[in-house]
């Protein structure tokens, strides 16, 4: 187990995260383009529902399977293990089906949608498919298989843009010609962008049935009450960790003036998603070490392997932070002009994005050592600090009030789990660099804020500089060699 492994499995895996979330990021400028605020904020509104509902429904088995699958020697094994935690969750998605079915007129009327119900039906149909083929995706990457997750899940998003596309600019086109007019209905706005992701995801199981072909769906109940045991608090910490992610969308909407709220979630959403970038490189990040830091490990290995680990992750959120941040002229164009008045929350946002990660860096220890319960207490405090500053902030300071209670509950959560691992788990994590680089980036965005009233050309070459100075810091204080992020190990997948 080495550093090494885990950056050549981090570029791997960051290929396929890149380029999804790339292709995903460029419908943001042409949803922005073609729908209201006020539209882009249903779909923003329903997208904070989607992670939430998952977490739930996948019960915390996908950290649970890597657990116990990295324990057995054999496929045999493993399969057996793969197996229980899948009957779990399909029969949690049977289930939360069968309970939407029965309970679908009270379900449309809280969130909303009684006047258009189709987006609530599908937006379960998302949720249940997604269930459905996370924990087969999670053996895809358990089994090293990059080139099948890379190959799925670049072509759904590559066929939800067809699909966007077709329905935003080809039907149109097609209905003022006289053509599929009676497909075509301009008042479901939202809806077809749903629509699309729920075809995509139906598609999604096509394509990844081939790589589960002779398998044999038989649980083992003691497999699965062992993992379900160990996974129980990762799913209450899982619920309360989205919630504190999403939870702001819901906060814009019932907190601030119905006439503005709307409106308001599309801006917000929009802006959010300038920020893919970091969100897509802590997802890559994730996607690698998560089953390479629950594998068997040596106590001593561990805590060396995840110090340098954090550090590192922390030079390049930083670096991406500098890059959108200093170049933020730029950026404000992927939207349209008139969700443009929300860009002063964009570095709320990214440092909220920063400490999530390094949360996500502070839970590999507990969840390492079968402790999962302290992502209760981590995830439940974020939550407390999450409900309360929405609620004092989104009145009197609208979306500004949303970001910023965000970044104080990652900021909560950060403190909470550093603390619990000085205690139960002490790691040597470099503190004293890890704060050099964090008073360079800060000092380098202080500087870049000082040239913004500087003529565009100039502006840009000085926050060119700028990052180049603190990527050729972090270079020479790490005596880093670039080349050894893309070497390919035959041991690295």
């Amino acid at each position: 187990m080495s550093i090494r492994r885990l950056a050549g499995q981090t570029v791997v895996y960051g290929v396929s995260t890149i380029v999804a979330r790339m292709l995903n990021f460029l419908l943001t400028p042409y949803l922005t383009y073609r729908l209201s605020e006020g539209q882009y904020g249903v779909i923003v509104d329903m997208y904070s529902y989607i992670p939430v509902l998952l977490v739930i429904l996948t019960l915390g088995l996908e950290s649970g399977f890597f657990r116990f699958a990295g324990k057995e020697a054999d496929r045999v094994g493993k399969d057996r293990v793969f197996s229980s935690a899948w009957v779990a969750v399909t029969g949690a998605t049977v289930v939360f089906l069968l309970v939407f079915y029965f309970f679908r007129e009270g379900i449309t009327e809280v969130t909303g949608y009684s006047h258009a119900p189709s987006i609530v039906w599908m937006t379960a149909g998302i949720v249940a498919l997604d269930a459905f083929l996370a924990v087969p995706f999670a053996r895809l990457r358990e089994q090293g298989r990059a080139g099948r997750y890379v190959f799925v899940r670049c072509a759904s998003v590559v066929l939800t843009i067809i699909l966007c596309v077709f329905f935003y600019s080809g039907l149109p086109w097609l209905a003022e010609r006289g053509m599929v007019q009676s497909w075509h209905w301009p008042e479901f706005g939202p809806g077809y962008y749903l629509l699309a992701n729920l075809v995509v995801s139906f598609l999604t199981v096509f394509m990844i049935a081939p790589t589960l072909r002779g398998f044999r769906f038989s649980p083992d109940v003691r497999v699965l009450k062992t993992m379900l045991l160990y996974s129980l608090p990762l799913l209450v910490s899982g619920i309360a960790g989205t919630a504190n992610e999403n939870i702001d969308r819901q906060m814009i909407k019932y907190l601030m003036p119905e006439n503005e709220a709307w409106d308001a979630l599309g801006v917000y959403g929009a802006v959010a998603k300038i920020g893919v970038l970091l969100l897509l490189f802590t997802q890559m990040y994730r996607l690698a070490a998560e089953p390479y830091f629950l594998a068997d490990f040596k106590k001593e290995d561990f805590t060396r392997t995840n110090a340098e680990a954090m550090k590192y992750f922390i030079i390049v959120s930083v670096g991406i932070f500098l890059g959108i941040t200093l170049f933020t002229d730029l950026f404000r164009l992927f939207i349209a002009p008139d969700y443009r008045v929300g860009m002063g929350i964009l570095p709320l946002l990214l440092l909220g994005n920063i400490m999530a990660g390094i949360v996500l860096n502070l839970s590999f220890w507990y969840k390492q050592m079968g402790r999962t319960v302290f992502a209760l207490a981590v995830t439940g405090t974020g939550l407390v600090f999450t409900v309360v500053f929405n609620i004092i902030l989104v009145p009197v300071l609208g979306i500004y009030g949303a970001a910023l209670a965000r970044l104080i509950c990652e900021t909560a959560m950060v403190v909470l789990s550093y603390s619990l691992n000085r205690r139960y788990c002490p790691t040597p994590y470099d503190l004293r660099r890890i704060g050099i680089y964090v008073v360079a980036g800060a000092a380098v965005y202080g500087c870049g804020m000082l040239s913004a009233m500087l003529p565009h050309v100039w502006k840009y070459l000085i926050n060119l500089a700028l990052l180049g100075a603190f990527g050729a810091l972090a270079l020479r204080l790490e005596k880093l060699d670039v080349r050894m992020l893309f070497r390919r190990k035959t041991d690295t997948v």
